[in-house]
């Protein structure tokens, strides 16, 4: 069998077409200080999606790692790992830049100076809400799983994330709260510190009613709760003398306070249960009202239980 040698001349125009891309694809323009061109901008893609894939596998793979160590709360471990992920990150951007602008770390303070300009002009919210991240994240005020009420919305929070952190209601319903929200503004959070929170529980009754009767009522209904603590015991305080009621107030403790409502509703089922048994009244607001210069005829008509029909039976 014959094959017949392929001629220089046939690869010269493929080797011509190949150097001729390759010139292009490198082929560098400068802006300022900045040089770029495609092949690095192609170079910095890979980088950075590179650095992705990275930083979410160690922070996947470290999260592992502490997740066997007892000794270490979630709320740590999701703070280490965050920061591990955006350490490498940071160091892949970084490199990335280099790769596809070949720019120093002068050039990289000029850009930061332009995007504060930008921030000044309109991103400075934005900026507030990462700036708010890190601090949620070093002096962790709020962790993964704590009870948290912010304003009028009450849940526990999922993740902490850049700008966000979401919280997870008990209808299951997702919050997205500003960082800096979190930072600048009054929040309640039910697990920092001392794992105990007292819970105070508001009742008025009728002006005339045994006092003491009413503090042992309130006592007992204390008593025998679930997640209600025995130390410290229930008390109750007088705390004054109302219009039309005397007001008092029952503090319990317990060591679970994110389920404060369902607390609160158990000892309020029982209140109700034991003021009927033992004929407590709770009052509500009356009004008398004292009517002058009417005609004694009219009188008898502003009688509740004045029946005109009885007038008619007494004149026949």
């Amino acid at each position: 069998m014959f094959v017949q040698p392929t001629s220089i001349s046939s690869i010269l125009p493929s080797y011509a077409i190949v150097e001729h891309v390759w010139a292009y694809l490198t082929r560098q323009f400068t802006f300022g200080r900045i040089t770029v061109s495609v092949s690095s901008v192609i170079v910095g893609t890979l980088v950075v999606l590179l650095t992705i894939v990275i930083a979410r596998w160690s922070s996947s793979l470290l999260d592992r790692r502490l997740a066997n160590r007892r000794h270490i709360d979630p709320g740590l471990r999701y703070t280490i790992c965050r920061l591990a992920k955006y350490v490498v990150f940071t160091i892949g951007l970084l490199v990335a830049l280099k790769q596809a602008f070949a720019i120093d770390l002068t050039s990289i303070a000029v850009l930061f100076t332009a995007l504060s300009v930008g921030i000044g002009f309109g991103l400075q919210y934005i900026a507030a809400d990462i700036a708010s991240g890190f601090i949620l994240l070093f002096e962790r005020p709020i962790r993964i799983g704590d009870r948290v009420t912010i304003g009028e919305d009450e849940g526990d929070v999922q993740s902490i994330n850049l700008r966000t952190t979401v919280v997870i209601t008990n209808d299951r319903i997702a919050i997205i709260v500003p960082n800096s929200k979190l930072v600048s503004q009054r929040v309640v959070n039910w697990s920092y510190g001392d794992p105990r929170a007292r819970i105070a529980i508001p009742i008025g009754v009728a002006d005339d009613s045994d006092i003491e009767l009413v503090t042992q009522t309130l006592t007992q209904a204390a008593q025998g709760v679930a997640n209600v603590l025995d130390e410290p015991k229930p008390r109750v305080q007088l705390l004054k003398f109302g219009d039309y009621s005397l007001d008092f107030r029952l503090l319990v403790w317990t060591n679970q306070p994110r389920r404060h409502v369902q607390i609160r509703s158990d000892i309020n089922y029982r209140i109700a249960r034991l003021f009927r048994e033992r004929s407590i009244k709770i009052p509500y607001p009356t009004q008398e009202f004292l009517l002058k210069g009417l005609p004694r005829n009219l009188e008898p008509n502003l009688l509740a239980d004045h029946d005109p029909a009885d007038d008619a039976n007494a004149s026949a």
